[in-house]
């Protein structure tokens, strides 16, 4: 019963914070501080952190889900633990990074914030590429909030049966959001204008 009134007691939080962080980060993703007077430059040494911070992340999904398997519950706690802080601390940086500077275009390769036809030509399908990764990335970002919250909270009452369950969704949808957004970076990274 003390399971049960955990997992109820934190399930409006988890559905409250999966509302508030997409839609706090779509606002701050659309709010420039230079618009308000701000003048900062932009922090532009954040994305190669940030991506690695992903790719950090998705080594310590991997270690966590093996040493599981392996039996290893006192390794595996704060390695996930340690999972969302790493997934909290991205967050931060790449909304600290669209704030101070402007969106890049996948292939403008002048650096301009126009794809023109020649740049576009360049790129070719690989642009299609891209969006589909990048697209992919953003919604299950979001859909990954709850999944990862009520995991958590499972794990937390103590209710591995339910807590393996859900895990075994919550798993390949961090993971491919995590290596997605390494991917994300390499591929957008010739495009930042330095």
């Amino acid at each position: 019963m003390e399971d049960n009134s955990l997992e109820k007691k934190y399930s409006k939080l988890i559905a409250v914070v999966s509302i508030i962080i997409p839609v706090a980060v779509a606002v701050l993703f659309l709010i420039k501080l230079k618009d308000f007077g701000i003048n900062v430059e932009p922090l532009s040494f954040l994305p190669p952190i940030y991506a690695t911070t992903n790719g950090i992340t998705a080594v310590v999904l991997i270690l966590a889900v093996l040493a599981i398997k392996n039996g290893n519950q006192k390794l595996h706690q704060p390695l996930m633990t340690f999972a969302i802080v790493l997934s909290a601390a991205f967050l931060v940086m790449y909304v600290a990074y669209h704030m101070t500077a402007d969106s890049t275009k996948f292939g403008d390769s002048n650096h301009d914030g126009v794809l023109d036809a020649i740049e576009s030509a360049k790129v070719g399908s690989l642009r299609l590429v891209y969006f589909v990764i990048l697209i992919t990335h953003i919604l299950l970002s979001i859909a990954i909030i709850p999944l990862v919250l009520i995991t958590y909270v499972r794990a937390l009452a103590q209710r591995f049966d339910r807590h393996r369950t859900i895990a075994k969704i919550t798993f390949p949808i961090w993971l491919y959001v995590a290596v997605t957004g390494v991917v994300v970076f390499l591929m957008i990274s010739p495009y930042y204008a330095h």
